[in-house]
């Protein structure tokens, strides 16, 4: 059947539809791996967002059990250029397009996905529709959308959870995380209780944790409330590491600020220099927002890593306690590995910051 994605500048793009035949509204936004769609499209990092995929072939190997980054899927649309209906791999379940049906998530096939995300580079994300008809309605109901600001709201966790083993006791909040991080806090024997976002220091230090991870997560840090003031009761006194949507809150509350980015980072092909060394590790990334490298304060954060391409900040960290964040998504998921040293960093100083504290006792 044919189908219209529309944009707010007032382009169109055509195609035929796959997945659920609904009408659906969202950010757009392009993403630049070339495979790992099926972890793109549960990541909680793109929910209310309309997923367009650069590489030309999507849904060649189908769904499998293994590669869901969440529960529900709760992205708006799926993008592509060329759909593949009849996958062919020893895992997979069903198709990518009975997939969709599923979770009743539209989406479009046959789009000019090269120019599509030209236009997006231009002008930038912005709001999209995909219609059975690109009329003066459907441009008006677009422009008339008010852009969600719960979105974190909407896919963290409301109750505690453990993942319990018997290593490091880490609180991990909740701010939109992806089933990768708790596989990897896992792989370190982590004995993990996840948190709600609206968890205060003094419920943490109840738990009497060896360290603390935010988790990444969807939408405009300005828009969570009580985080940033969590982050500063709670750093110097246990050992913190944020990542994501983590990172730009770590980042305010020691008083630098953020911005929104002109169409953001989303894929995992994105190369990050660490500054200290000059090593390069190609990095996962989905985030659309930016630390403002005017407004660090040199006295309590160091600029860590950055981004080669544009030289967006990539980490911090602070000067005088254990504490440090990455933008990018180290745990992978999909994406190359190249980062996952950051967490034996996590692991190494949570054991420092103990042996110090059991100095200090005796």
């Amino acid at each position: 059947m044919k189908r219209y994605l529309i944009l707010e500048d007032g382009s169109v793009f055509p195609g035929r539809s796959f997945g659920a035949p609904l009408t659906t509204t969202g950010e757009i936004v392009f993403t630049t791996g070339m495979t790992g769609y099926q972890e793109t499209i549960t990541d909680p990092s793109h929910n209310g967002q309309i997923i367009a995929f650069t590489n030309p072939q999507i849904g060649n190997v189908g769904i499998n059990r293994a590669d869901y980054e969440s529960i529900k899927p709760t992205c708006k649309g799926v993008v592509v250029r060329s759909l593949d209906y009849h996958p062919h791999h020893h895992e997979t379940t069903m198709s990518l397009d009975a997939f969709l049906k599923q979770e009743g998530i539209p989406g479009i096939e046959g789009v000019d996905t090269r120019a599509l995300t030209r236009r997006i580079r231009t002008e930038g994300a912005m709001k999209a529709s995909l219609v059975d008809a690109a009329d003066e309605h459907a441009f008006d109901q677009l422009k008339a959308l008010v852009m969600p600001k719960d979105q974190v709201q909407q896919v963290a966790t409301t109750k505690p959870y453990p993942s319990p083993a018997d290593g490091h006791r880490v609180v991990v909040i909740d701010l939109g995380l992806k089933h990768g991080l708790l596989k990897m806090l896992a792989h370190y024997n982590c004995n993990v209780t996840v948190l709600p976002y609206k968890t205060d220091a003094k419920k943490i230090f109840a738990l009497a944790p060896d360290g603390v991870l935010l988790s990444n997560g969807p939408g405009n840090p300005h828009d969570i409330h009580g985080v940033a003031e969590m982050i500063q009761a709670v750093e110097g006194k246990i050992p913190v590491f944020a990542i994501g949507l983590g990172h730009e809150l770590f980042a305010m509350a020691n008083g630098a600020a953020t911005y929104k980015m002109k169409f953001g980072h989303h894929g995992f092909n994105h190369p990050v220099r660490e500054i200290a060394t000059g090593r390069i590790d190609f990095t996962a990334q989905n985030h659309g927002y930016a630390v403002d490298p005017a407004s660090i304060n040199n006295d309590q954060l160091l600029v860590t890593h950055i981004e080669t391409n544009d030289k967006t900040i990539e980490g911090l960290r602070h000067r005088l306690y254990p504490a440090f964040s990455v933008q990018f998504d180290p745990e992978g998921t999909p994406g190359p590995h190249d980062a996952i040293h950051l967490f034996d960093e996590f692991m190494e100083m949570i054991d420092a910051f103990n042996l110090q504290k059991q100095r200090r006792q005796v």
